[in-house]
């Protein structure tokens, strides 16, 4: 508007051009855009873009996405954003439980330690890949029935390693995502795995395979979530992210719909702190090329 009033063009003309009021026109002259807007303006447009990208992201998640893309921000700035633009993550409800009691444990539990005051508690932690593995079973309903998803995770870099997904919660389920696992990863001897107390890691096809395969399995020995924490944290995140987002009419598309956020969200997208704000790949990229680089 200042340039067309310096080529001659009143102020007024421009205004009745462009179909805008003369008053706000001149209360901004009066008190222009600050510097700081500006760069609010700018991450907030970062923050956007991310939030429409992946509408499961938090401000956390959005914050990462935000500093790739140029526009740097603390976390809290991010929320702050956020939440005045009512750009919340979707999230779901609690895994629930089915109330079965488990079976007798077939392995010991090789993720315990204890303090220095006698009490025992679960560690999962993994220097180096195929060290330690964990595995757990979900399921979800659609109008066909249920679906099921057995997934193998390995703790050094916390990716999904191996899963299979069928209509029936049977052995096979366990040992297909176990041989999944193993097909991916390569030698895999010595590697633990560790299990809750269900049917499927208990039976006698599962043991072969984690005896085939060179294995050694683990089994929590009480009923809670904590034998098998860092497996439930995972298996929280699909649940919102995923599982509870929709009512989905046939297994397919909630097959494809899992397959696509372990594959494209989890391993390549969701940064975590445990792994220095790095995603799944990323990490084991870096880590792996570093001991090829000092070997």
């Amino acid at each position: 508007m200042t340039e067309l009033a310096v080529s001659g063009i009143p102020v007024a003309v421009a205004c009745r051009v462009l179909k805008l009021s003369r008053q706000p026109y001149y209360r901004w002259l009066r008190g222009p855009v600050t510097p700081v807007e500006v760069v609010v303006a700018y991450r907030a447009n970062a923050l956007f873009d991310a939030h429409k990208d992946d509408l499961e992201f938090g401000y956390r998640l959005l914050a990462d996405e935000a500093r790739d893309a140029g526009e740097s921000m603390a976390d809290r700035t991010a929320w702050r954003i956020t939440s005045e633009n009512g750009w919340w993550s979707a999230f779901g409800k609690k895994r629930g439980k089915n109330g079965k009691k488990p079976g007798p444990a077939v392995h010991d539990d090789l993720c315990t330690v204890t303090d220095e005051d006698g009490r025992t508690r679960h560690e999962f932690t993994a220097d180096r890949p195929n060290q330690l593995w964990l595995t757990d079973i979900t399921e979800h309903k659609t109008s066909e029935g249920k679906l099921y998803l057995c997934a193998v995770k390995d703790v050094f870099g916390n990716k999904i390693v191996g899963y299979s997904i069928d209509s029936r919660m049977k052995s096979a389920l366990a040992v297909n995502a176990l041989n999944n696992a193993v097909a991916m990863r390569g030698d895999v001897a010595g590697c633990v795995v560790h299990s809750d107390r269900g049917s499927q890691f208990r039976s006698r096809k599962f043991l072969r395979a984690l005896a085939s395969h060179r294995m050694v399995g683990s089994m929590g020995r009480v009923a809670s979530c904590g034998d098998n924490a860092a497996m439930e944290s995972f298996f929280s995140l699909l649940q919102k992210n995923v599982l509870d987002r929709h009512s989905w009419t046939t297994r397919e598309q909630l097959r494809i719909a899992i397959v696509t956020w372990i594959e494209r969200t989890y391993h390549r997208r969701r940064r975590q702190a445990a792994l220095g704000r790095l995603t799944p790949v990323e990490y084991e990229t870096i880590m792996n090329t570093s001991a090829a680089i000092a070997a």
